[in-house]
């Protein structure tokens, strides 16, 4: 029934700007902290920005702070993360991540999207 939908993915040049989209419907979204995670080639999986379930706390790596900001509407049981001053490095897939707050037990995936940033 839970299906995280990720959208927005594409190509964009260095310095350019993408936002995605991850709808999460069939489930109690307020109750889920939502995170977005990215694999490159030969890389492991990792965490890029997590939001917690009101949207008031958010964490970011390294390599995105200042340029990425995660954020979610409860009401539209969406995730977004604007992508800003892009690089060749984020380049990879990117997925939505569901985790149930009460326990951290249950987890959600989306199904990617792909971002490619060259020139």
């Amino acid at each position: 029934e839970v299906q995280p939908v990720e959208s927005g993915g594409g190509l964009a040049q260095p310095g350019g700007s993408l936002e995605l989209s991850c709808a999460a419907s069939g489930l109690t979204f307020s109750t889920y902290a939502m995170s977005w995670y990215r694999q490159a080639p030969g890389k492991e999986l990792e965490l890029v920005a997590a939001v917690s379930s009101t949207g008031g706390t958010t964490i970011y790596a390294e390599s995105v702070k200042g340029r990425f900001t995660g954020s979610r509407d409860n009401a539209r049981n969406t995730l977004y993360l604007k992508m800003n001053d892009l690089k060749p490095e984020d380049t990879a897939v990117y997925y939505c991540n569901a985790r149930r707050v009460v326990d951290g037990k249950l987890d959600y995936w989306g199904q990617g999207t792909q971002v490619t940033v060259s020139s």
